[in-house]
């Protein structure tokens, strides 16, 4: 076995590759740029080696530089991790060069299945049912719109390079596919170093679902299951679970066998996936093959019980599979968030700074899996795992350099009502702070009935929030619960408030019992009954919510029992009352007397400042380019300037018809949040 790995990566997927490799007994170098100096993966790995400038191009898919590493260190092997050079062919040639192992698939295989259009060709060879499309590259915009009207709008363009929701474009029109290559090109040259670019139908309605397969050098090949994909923003997947409940076992186990196939054609040896889109009908279709761990791999290890690094690891080193088809068992339901540093209520933009706060739930395992991936035994009722990937911590930088991706939580449960719920409470219980986040929007998927029913599409997103996330309206019945707990603890709080004064000994007599909780624009009188082991809340109009917490001022987390069941609620101080986030809904909850509560109802809103004449820059980014200019007359819709964040092209347009009074930015301008890009005539 390796006594020394290298990992060509960076954030929570090379502090994944290190725990594993430490588990293993196997010695790890980290790599690292200068924004990385202080990160996760550098402090967790054994040794660590600079390799450049922020920048990835400049550093972490340099391959010069990160085989001087190699050299320097003495690794025998190296885990790319996924993005970066974890599908490049050159790196896996001059790491065979230097007779280090790679721990991925053979050269062949990324060359015949990293790059998408051969990948499609070798999969219609095998027999295998593709998307229609233009299987050759595209050489400029014209071609694009050309090949487009063929195929028939929509359409998809695609860096062949690509992944991770990069380099991808989808166009409904003639505008939208000239746009959608030079962006797509851009954005593949720099997050690949290749610009080429093909087109496909894009299918509507599809769900994106994929098979997990492994493969070893001596010809054993077998799939441990599907992963569900389908809601994803950007093409960029946001919520996975294994198993899809979407299939049944004769559709999984045709996937699974033409996955297995298609891998074996290439002599694949590695983890790999191979993604299809399936139709109402169970139909499925090839689409790609990604020749490396996915993001997602964590789900499949929790229904399987296989360490999937450790099987990567054991292939490199020559080792056969020890696992056969009929030894993997899918035993109950895994869910994995993406936690991303963006915020939902712009658009999904990225956010960059420090992380003030950052508290996951406390990992715990179900205890159930066994080595070699077998199962042994029903899970006790009411188990559950929770599971944290990640690569950041309470203090540390969120950069504009990189792919936004803060951690993968994932919950484990018997089955997937249980796995969801679990889930809903560990997003409750994460503590984020200091940047633009998404987990207000990710508790509202799990809450959302079509993701509960499991019958969403990849169009989810688009087709729920159309006009983007604005935040999530709490059904009565958990406004109630709000209500009654932060009644409860504003009378904790006021109690420790007069006990600090020291203006009375009985300082609960003092503070009261009747109160007025306003919240999402509903106000519930309420009184407080108090005692040793809780409080039990009466509302006016007679009903009564029992609740019992250890909270006490200050805490940014309460953890109460409501009725018997679990509330927890993220807890901040404002002026008469708290900010709660629960459930995917951030709250303003003023607790107030009866007359304040009164005198409240005679205060004027505040009326937010006009910024309809103005654009602002939506992210921290770089403006790429400014596309009108002053004096010019500009449509609804029109694209006016394109800045770039964390790798992605985003392209700012109108909101309406107007003329361009002044540019306040140009093209290799750095701007942050709110910064005035133009303003626009009244």
């Amino acid at each position: 076995m390796f006594e020394k790995i290298l990992i060509a990566n960076r954030g929570e997927i090379a502090c994944r590759v290190i725990k594993t490799a430490r588990k293993m007994g196997i010695k790890t170098v980290a790599i690292y740029s200068d924004a990385d100096k202080q990160a996760l993966h550098v402090q967790m790995a054994d040794e660590a080696v600079h390799i450049g400038p922020p920048p990835a191009n400049q550093s972490y898919i340099v391959i010069d530089k990160v085989m001087e590493a190699i050299r320097s260190t003495g690794a025998q092997a190296v885990h790319p991790g996924y993005g970066f050079l974890s599908e490049n062919s050159k790196f896996a040639e001059a790491l065979a060069a230097e007779g280090v192992a790679f721990v991925g698939p053979p050269v062949g295989a990324i060359e015949k299945m990293g790059d998408k259009i051969t990948s499609k060709k070798i999969a219609q060879d095998a027999g295998v049912s593709t998307v229609p499309g233009h299987m050759g590259l595209i050489e400029d915009a014209d071609e694009a719109v050309k090949i487009s009207n063929e195929i028939g709008y929509p359409v998809m363009l695609k860096a062949s390079a690509g992944g991770g929701g990069k380099g991808m474009r989808i166009a409904w029109n003639d505008e939208e596919a000239r746009e959608g290559f030079q962006s797509s090109k851009n954005e593949a040259a720099n997050s690949f170093g290749d610009d080429r670019i093909f087109i496909e139908k894009f299918v509507t309605q599809p769900r994106h679902i994929e098979i997990q397969v492994l493969c070893d050098a001596h010809g054993n090949g077998i799939y441990l299951g599907e992963r569900e994909c389908s809601i994803q923003r950007r093409q960029q997947k946001v919520v996975e679970e294994a198993p899809s409940p979407f299939l049944d076992e004769a559709t999984r186990k045709a996937m699974g066998e033409q996955a297995v196939a298609l891998a074996q054609a290439v002599d694949y040896a590695s983890a790999g996936t191979v993604e299809f889109i399936v139709d109402g009908d169970k139909n499925f279709y090839f689409l790609e093959m990604n020749t490396r761990l996915q993001v997602e791999h964590p789900v499949t290890e929790l229904i399987t019980g296989v360490d999937l690094v450790e099987q990567m690891i054991r292939v490199a080193n020559g080792e056969p599979l020890s696992i056969s088809q009929d030894d993997v068992q899918l035993n109950g339901w895994a869910i994995e968030n993406r936690l991303y540093a963006e915020d939902p209520y712009r658009g999904f933009l990225p956010s960059i700074g420090r992380l003030t706060r950052y508290r996951p739930p406390a990992e715990q395992a179900a205890g159930l899996m066994l080595e070699n991936g077998k199962w042994q035994g029903d899970a006790p009722e009411g188990s559950f795992a929770i599971r944290n990937d990640t690569g950041v911590y309470e203090g540390g930088e969120i950069s504009m350099y990189y792919d936004p991706m803060i951690a993968k939580l994932c919950t484990w449960a018997p089955t997937r009502d249980e796995a969801i719920e679990a889930m809903r409470n560990a997003l409750d219980g994460f503590e984020v702070e200091g940047i633009g986040h998404n987990l207000p929007f990710l508790s509202a998927v799990m809450d959302h009935p079509i993701f509960i029913e499991g019958t969403m599409t990849t169009a989810f997103i688009e087709e729920q929030y159309p006009e983007g996330f604005t935040g999530v309206e709490l059904p009565e019945a958990e406004l109630r619960r709000i209500a009654a707990s932060a009644a409860a603890m504003h009378r904790v709080a006021e109690i420790r408030r007069t006990r600090v004064s020291g203006r009375m000994d009985n300082h609960e007599r003092r503070v009261g019992t009747e109160w007025v909780v306003s919240l999402q624009g509903q106000d519930f009188a309420v009184s407080i009954e108090a005692d040793q082991l809780g409080s039990t809340v009466v509302f006016k109009d007679g009903g009564q919510t029992r609740l019992a917490s250890k909270w006490t001022p200050g805490d940014q987390l309460a953890k109460l029992d409501v009725d018997g069941s679990p509330l927890v609620l993220k807890v901040g101080k404002i002026s008469g009352g708290f900010r709660i986030r629960a459930r995917g809904a951030d709250l303003k909850v003023h607790v107030r007397t009866p007359r304040q509560a009164e005198l409240a109802q005679l205060m004027p809103e505040k009326v937010a400042p006009d910024t309809s004449k103005l654009l602002l820059c939506p992210m921290p980014g770089l403006i790429v380019k400014v596309d009108v200019e002053v004096g010019q007359e500009v449509e609804e819709g029109q694209a006016l300037c394109t800045v770039e964040a964390m790798k992605m092209e985003n392209i700012l347009r109108a909101e309406k018809k107007g003329v361009i009074a002044k540019i306040n930015a140009s093209a290799g301008d750095s701007l942050a949040v709110d910064d005035v890009i133009m303003e626009f005539e009244g």
